[in-house]
């Protein structure tokens, strides 16, 4: 899961969140909509709160998250219904590959799915065919630098003691964040036992995780990635999870 981050530093390189901010907000909006259904105060619905702070770290304006809070728990009157819905299918080389859509028109949602399936040689599955080989867990990213990448600003080593005492199954060490993983119930508590510790999270989230990896060729991989990075331009497709073994290799040769 390592490559998760190392997916993450790539796009922000090569710009893509900036050149997609606008649709960077509609995402964000429709996460905090559907968290929202559960409750509209985020010291009481941890779901929220995570969809709040994300919002906030991609500098989304004060305005939208409120409206977006409004319209999830019902309190306007144009709100527009947003569903989740999972898709499951296989990209080239077999890699498995789940997609999670916020949408509010499922019909257009799936053809447009499948259209970039297909284009990539890679095709839909049937509910199931996938899933299985994935399991949800709680993400949680620290940066190990300030934002100029000049200063160390995190003692790895208390973080990593900090987070197994708090809970966590796994701890992750790179070049430039550290990784915790946690158990879906405990997600919660692990998490906000860390920021009351004064961790600061850049990222912290819900995840599929897969259980095993399939690592192949560089050359091979660069038509899964160029796959996964067309699913995550669609307008409805929030997340994309897969099970391709991140190799620095070809992290290297897809930047």
């Amino acid at each position: 899961m390592s490559g998760h981050s190392k997916w993450s530093t790539i796009k922000r390189k090569k710009g893509a969140a900036d050149a997609a901010r606008g649709k960077l907000f509609t995402r964000l909006a429709r996460e905090i909509q559907v968290a929202a259904r559960n409750g509209a105060d985020p010291n009481s619905n941890f779901t929220l709160r995570l969809a709040i702070d994300r919002a906030r770290t991609e500098n989304m304006p004060k305005d939208n998250i409120e409206r977006s809070i409004r319209r999830g728990a019902g309190l306007e009157k144009d709100g527009i219904e947003i569903e989740t819905i999972v898709y499951e299918g296989y990209g080239p080389h077999g890699i498995a590959i789940l997609v999670e859509c916020l949408t509010d028109n499922r019909n257009r949602t799936i053809s447009e799915v499948r259209r970039v399936f297909t284009k990539a040689n890679g095709a839909l599955g049937e509910p199931g065919s996938v899933a299985w080989q994935f399991t949800e867990k709680g993400y949680v990213v620290f940066n190990r630098f300030d934002e100029d990448g000049d200063s160390i600003v995190l003692d790895t080593d208390e973080l990593f003691m900090a987070a197994i005492e708090s809970g966590a199954d796994d701890v992750e060490v790179s070049e430039d964040v550290v990784e915790v993983y946690t158990e879906r119930t405990s997600f919660a508590q692990v998490s906000q036992s860390l920021d009351e510790q004064g961790y600061k999270a850049s990222q912290a989230e819900l995840v599929m995780q897969p259980n095993t990896t399939i690592e192949i060729d560089a050359d091979d991989a660069i038509s899964v990635l160029t796959l996964v990075e067309s699913l995550e331009e669609l307008d409805d497709v929030n997340k994309v999870y897969h099970n391709l073994e991140m190799t620095e290799a070809m992290m290297t040769q897809y930047a």
